[in-house]
């Protein structure tokens, strides 16, 4: 099954919002076996969304619609999917009375642009929205299928978690298109690539093994990052019942070649990687720290407590998340975390001796098992000939002893800061 999804919304277009719905259908519908062959972002005019429909019910046998069914008149999606599917727009009485609900625990009285939005086409599946007033609608034609769902992303999950993915799974319960995912940090894409040539070759006489005429087949793709490499496996057809096969002959090469003693390594001595479908350092690190029932903290310069932000955002990060010292000035440095003047004279914030001290220092304030410091320029300015914008210290320490390493990216600052932070969380799972 092939589907396409369409983002209505002009606030898209001019860049005022980021289209995270796509993101997020795309990812789930992959994960029910449908291959999603093209993703738009279209303009809230009737004649675009009618034009756009009408192209994506010929090309694909599902298409999932997000944004136009606000109140206002600048929503029209509606009106042109009832037109599309010959429908007349009727009032549902239970939406509307749901619609009554939800504006009376606001505190306010339903108008009439409320009610308007519970006139819906009588010739599809209503999908009731109960975290908002705009209801999904599910049309039939063809035996293709049109989802339409609203644009506000917390309603479209809903709506899709609840309604549209169990409906789904019954549909395409034997379909065969899936993925496996590996995510390895720590290595160039160049690098890598060169390393998984052999295994890469032998993926491809097994493609041309099956046979050009049929639709099986399976594929590798590298999705780099500032602070990842992703290796995806895609399968179609028959090839998915050898996917595991491959991810599990793809892992064994990572693992040998990490563990192997060679001094002509193609890939450095220490990368991580992870399997499964999330691709989230977060939750490794999350359940590196639960697996050894182990307390971390950290003591934050050029990072600002970003780190700290991608510990936390995990649910429960409190079980082993004590807390953080954000040392951006060397007076802090001094005073909260006992660095001493003469080291932070001799040399600098930004050197080996200080984020080494910085971290045994916060480890010993806050009583944690492991603790991450670092403290680098993070730019546009302040760099030098010796300490270039871009220079980061990192430092971990563990019950085992205090390590460091420095790393040099030379880019801008929001990915000087996102790159420190996970290879400071990369960095601890390795020691650990």
């Amino acid at each position: 099954m092939k589907a396409i999804i369409i983002t209505i919304g002009d606030e898209i277009l001019i860049g005022q919002i980021l289209d995270t719905n796509s993101q997020y259908i795309s990812k789930e519908l992959t994960l029910l076996g449908i291959e999603v062959i093209n993703i738009l972002s279209i303009a809230d005019s009737s004649d675009v969304i009618r034009e756009a429909v009408d192209k994506s019910m010929k090309q694909a046998d599902l298409v999932v619609i997000t944004g136009g069914l606000g109140p206002t008149k600048d929503d029209k999606t509606k009106k042109v999917l009832a037109d599309y599917f010959d429908s007349k727009l009727v009032l549902d009485e239970k939406v509307f009375k749901q619609i009554k609900n939800m504006c009376h625990a606001r505190g306010v009285e339903p108008n009439e642009l409320n009610k308007q939005q519970a006139f819906l086409p009588d010739k599809c599946t209503i999908l009731p929205n109960e975290k908002g007033t705009a209801a999904g609608m599910w049309f039939e034609k063809n035996n293709k299928y049109l989802i339409s769902l609203p644009g506000v992303p917390f309603e479209m999950v809903h709506l899709m978690e609840t309604q549209v993915i169990p409906k789904m799974r019954s549909i395409t319960a034997n379909l065969l298109f899936d993925y496996r995912l590996i995510t390895v940090y720590g290595v160039s894409e160049s690098a890598l690539a060169i390393f998984l040539t052999n295994w890469e070759t032998e993926l491809e006489q097994y493609n041309k093994n099956i046979g050009q005429d049929d639709e099986s087949f399976m594929h590798l793709a590298y999705l780099p990052s500032t602070t990842m490499i992703k290796l995806r496996i895609t399968a179609k057809g028959n090839a998915v019942n050898y996917l595991d096969s491959e991810l599990n002959k793809l892992e064994v090469l990572l693992k040998n070649y990490r563990n192997k003693d060679n001094k002509d390594k193609e890939l450095p001595e220490r990368f991580l990687f992870t399997i499964g479908k999330s691709d989230n350092i977060e939750e490794l690190f999350a359940n590196t720290l639960r697996t050894t029932n182990k307390t971390i903290c950290t003591a934050e310069s050029c990072t600002g407590g970003y780190i700290s932000h991608l510990i936390t955002s995990i649910p429960g990060s409190s079980e082993y998340f004590k807390g953080s010292i954000i040392a951006y000035s060397n007076e802090v440095k001094h005073n909260l975390l006992n660095v001493p003047l003469n080291l932070l004279d001799k040399y600098g914030a930004v050197s080996e001796p200080v984020v080494k001290t910085m971290a045994e220092n916060v480890k010993s304030v806050l009583h944690t098992d492991y603790s991450i410091a670092t403290s680098g320029i993070a730019g546009p300015s302040g760099g030098s000939e010796n300490k270039p914008v871009g220079t980061v210290w990192i430092a971990v320490s563990t019950p085992k002893g205090t390590y460091t390493t420095k790393c040099n990216y030379s880019t801008t600052r929001e990915r000087v800061i996102g790159r420190s932070s996970v290879k400071a969380l990369q960095f601890l799972i390795e020691h650990i």
